[in-house]
């Protein structure tokens, strides 16, 4: 078994919904969190969880990703 996904570049410019499903079908393991701009993302290092930040059209700017822990 290799390395599950941990990011996401294809889905830059996608509209929130397909890229959701792509994540959740990449790793159903992991809860996936839109946020829009301008939102307060809780800070720490959580695999379990993916963001996916969505600009003010609905679509995916920046490759989804785990959060890292600031330092």
């Amino acid at each position: 078994m290799g390395c599950a996904k941990a990011w996401w570049p294809e889905l830059v410019g996608m509209p929130a919904t397909p890229a959701v499903t792509t994540i959740m079908q990449d790793r159903p393991d992991v809860a996936v969190e839109v946020q829009p701009p301008g939102s307060n993302v809780l800070p720490g290092d959580n695999r379990k969880r993916v963001l996916a930040l969505i600009d003010n059209l609905g679509a995916v700017p920046l490759s989804p990703k785990p959060p890292t822990s600031a330092s």
